[in-house]
């Protein structure tokens, strides 16, 4: 069973002025379920995982109603102000959803220190009893903040989403290496090979994306890795095929279980999806 663990919906409507500005004209429109249906379906993809893209919880809100109604998204990462003296109760509130699977805040847009914060600490509590995993949406520059946090709390399930976004113009950065080898001696932590085309570029290639990939299947394990198309926003650099076969040309060194396990079952097991049929 193929899993897309990462994309999106949004309405321009309801975003404001927020990103994405004009000028980014292959996703400046609303893109909805009957957008994505299409290409999941040629490309044998069953489910998908709807993250959020604007710090609300009106976004959130917005998502699960579409959860509810399109059969293929089969869990929801949603938004909470993690800091907010209210916080718990909101996750309970969002919880109360059958198919909220975890909470994302934005990190790239946040100071560094943002998430290694002992305040954040009733918000963990609320997310580990209502069985909600942690999306991490950093900059390479929030590696080492996120250690730390993902060492007070070893019980909490992290995501580290788009490889961390390092710059994919050369040979990998030697912090950025070192610093998601460190993260991934956390047990709890995994990560997304999704966002890599993005930040590549126009004219990226699998050769130019291989040594980062490879390095999180060297270093995570293809147990601790999970494929995702970040749909729309890959719409900057790629189609949906064009990035599925590129994902398929750097995992053809995994034997047959490995690439199930990155292509769907580790995203079924950490958000905690049941397959169909299962009881």
């Amino acid at each position: 069973m193929r899993v897309d663990a990462h994309q999106h919906f949004w309405r321009l409507a309801a975003r404001e002025g927020a990103w994405p500005p004009p000028e980014l004209a292959p996703i400046y429109r609303d893109f909805c379920p009957d957008d994505l249906a299409g290409l999941l379906q040629q490309s044998g993809v069953a489910a998908t995982v709807l993250v959020q893209s604007m710090p609300n919880e009106e976004d959130t809100r917005f998502m699960l109603d579409l959860a509810d109604r399109h059969s293929f998204i089969a869990g929801v990462v949603g938004w909470v102000d993690l800091k907010a003296p209210d916080a718990p109760g909101r996750i309970a509130a969002m919880a109360a959803h059958p198919k909220l699977c975890g909470l994302r805040p934005m990190l790239q847009d946040l100071d560094d220190g943002w998430i290694d914060d002992p305040a954040l600490a009733p918000s963990v509590e609320a997310m580990l009893r209502h069985g909600l995993r942690f999306d991490a949406l950093v900059l390479p520059r929030h590696l080492q903040p996120l250690l730390a946090f993902a060492r007070r709390y070893p019980a909490l399930p992290i995501v580290i989403d788009h490889v961390a976004k390092p710059v994919m113009h050369g040979a990998p950065d030697a912090q950025w290496l070192n610093d998601m080898d460190r993260l991934a001696a956390e047990p709890q932590v995994e990560c997304k090979l999704s966002g890599m085309v993005t930040e590549a570029g126009p004219g990226w290639t699998v050769a130019q994306l291989a040594p980062y990939a490879h390095h999180v299947l060297h270093t995570f394990g293809p147990q601790r890795v999970m494929w995702g198309s970040d749909w729309p926003v890959l719409r900057l650099a790629a189609d949906y095929a064009a990035w599925l076969a590129a994902s398929e040309a750097l995992l053809a060194g995994l034997d047959a279980g490995q690439r199930e396990a990155v292509f769907g079952l580790n995203a079924l097991r950490f958000y905690g999806i049941a397959q169909a049929g299962d009881a």
